[in-house]
């Protein structure tokens, strides 16, 4: 996407920088990982004992255990080598939870919706096919950082395809680490169904990169982050908007500050919340959506 500056009513492009960054790219990031992906940073270049080191290792907001791996280069195979080291995760959790500990994360770890994100200026078709085929999923980050010290962030979006297998109850509830919107309306009467559908066009029709990703707790909707977490519950729809406290102009009151009068935890995003329960409300919370969207745009 070109970016221009204006200027008295003149335009002008500016212009992708030749600044070599690679090394310093990953530093930018960790150092400013809260800003720009809601992660917490925390460590780098983690040892795993199957040798390897992972480039940036997190904790979203959510829980969600986070493993960040940067192409730094075309001919580099970053979604294999994030796979592995994914793997060594999950079987190393306890290495993970004493981490947590040392750097006094108090979120509790989701080990049902761990995530790998990669990092590149480009990713080829190669990329794109590998990760399309994959049952998990993985997210993949496009930067450009451009003349005046702009940073650029997209995702880059490949269509998912969804392959059946045949597997125990047992073992998809004990292995399970992809979600989908049929989860999460189980049960739910049709009241709540078109409710939940009718914000989700709402939703999806703000921009065509927008990414609808299913969690365990609840549905997320992002660009390079979150910027509305849906939960889907039996009578309502709970929905946590990714816009800090004080920066929501909700001139219905519609929104709870979670933050006030002391922080409360929750699943999703941000720190307000605002409950749903009837279409005729749909409008004025799609307001409030639509300013977390520009807020994180």
């Amino acid at each position: 996407m070109a970016i221009f500056e204006i200027k008295t009513k003149k335009v002008k492009k500016v212009r992708v920088t030749n600044a070599k960054l690679e090394r310093s790219i990953q530093k930018l990031f960790e150092d400013n990982l809260e800003e720009i992906l809601n992660i917490i940073f925390l460590a780098s270049e983690y040892s795993t004992t199957w040798g390897g080191r992972i480039d940036t290792l997190g904790i979203d907001k959510n829980g969600s255990p986070v493993i960040i791996e940067y192409k730094l280069n075309k001919n580099e195979n970053v979604i294999n080598q994030s796979l592995s080291y994914l793997r060594w995760l999950l079987d190393h959790k306890a290495e993970f939870e004493k981490l947590c500990q040392k750097k006094y994360i108090k979120i509790e770890i989701d080990w049902n919706s761990p995530r790998v994100i990669c990092i590149a200026e480009s990713f080829n078709k190669f990329d794109l096919d590998t990760v399309s085929i994959l049952p998990i999923r993985i997210e993949l980050l496009r930067y450009a950082i451009y003349e005046n010290g702009i940073l650029q962030i997209e995702t880059e979006n490949y269509e998912q395809v969804k392959e059946e297998k045949q597997t125990s109850k047992a073992k998809i509830k004990k292995e399970k680490l992809v979600y989908s919107l049929e989860d999460h309306l189980l049960d739910k009467d049709e009241k709540i169904k078109k409710l939940f559908y009718a914000l989700r066009e709402k939703i999806m029709s703000l921009d065509k990169n927008i990414i609808e990703e299913t969690k365990a707790k609840y549905i997320a909707y992002k660009l390079s982050s979150n910027f509305v977490d849906v939960v889907i519950l039996s009578n309502s729809l709970k929905i946590f908007l990714n816009v800090k406290s004080g920066d929501l102009n909700d001139k219905w009151r519609l929104a709870r500050d979670l933050t006030k009068p002391k922080p409360i935890g929750h699943w999703g995003n941000g720190d307000y919340e605002v409950k749903i329960d009837s279409l005729e409300d749909i409008e004025k919370v799609f307001e409030l959506i639509q300013q977390s969207y520009e807020y994180n745009r």
